[in-house]
């Protein structure tokens, strides 16, 4: 899974799309974990970095890992997400 690379995003989580003009606004853990998925990070890799910083179960994560991915995949924001 790899972000498209025309795709910006901010310091403050506001993610571009030049493509389609959309744009929206990610909190401070869906931000961390975008740049995760742009530094080409597995979830496994990903869910260890924020345990780090967060008191997160790996079940909680799965699920909301995979409707982050759900979302992206949805507003195209993934490379190949047809």
């Amino acid at each position: 899974m790899k972000i498209k690379s025309n795709i910006a995003v901010s310091d403050s989580g506001f993610v571009f799309d030049p493509t389609s003009g959309d744009s929206f606004t990610l909190n401070e853990v869906g931000r961390i974990i975008f740049n995760c998925i742009r530094e080409g990070l597995t979830g496994d890799e990903i869910f260890h970095k924020l345990s780090a910083d967060f008191e997160l179960e790996k079940v909680t994560f799965e699920r909301y890992f995979l409707d982050f991915i759900i979302t992206l995949k949805h507003y195209h924001l993934l490379e190949n997400d047809d």
